[in-house]
């Protein structure tokens, strides 16, 4: 099940950025950064195939757009970050 809560990493040009994800089996769940916790929206899950939305406002307001694979306890893929492009996320499954 890809249901779950995940610590993940984005590489994007500003370095490593974690986050934890905790993503339900509805599409529901919340996304946490720099001690900032958020609803993500557009949560849908399809198999291993995962993706969301979360809205940040730093350093730039933009949505990030994650669509991703989950094998087994692993999660990786990509996060579009509007005009910035796209950024590899990888993470495992949390305790």
């Amino acid at each position: 099940m890809s249901a779950g809560k995940y610590e993940i990493v984005v590489q994007s040009p500003m370095g490593a950025q974690p986050s934890t994800l905790e993503l339900n089996a509805d599409g529901s769940g919340t996304q946490s950064a720099q001690g900032r916790s958020q609803a993500i929206t557009d949560g849908k899950i399809d198999g291993n195939n995962v993706s969301w939305k979360n809205s940040i406002t730093t350093p730039f307001p933009m949505t990030l757009e994650f669509a991703g694979t989950v094998d087994v306890d692993k999660i990786s893929g990509n996060v579009k970050a509007g005009s910035f492009g796209s950024f590899p996320f990888s993470g495992t499954r949390a305790a």
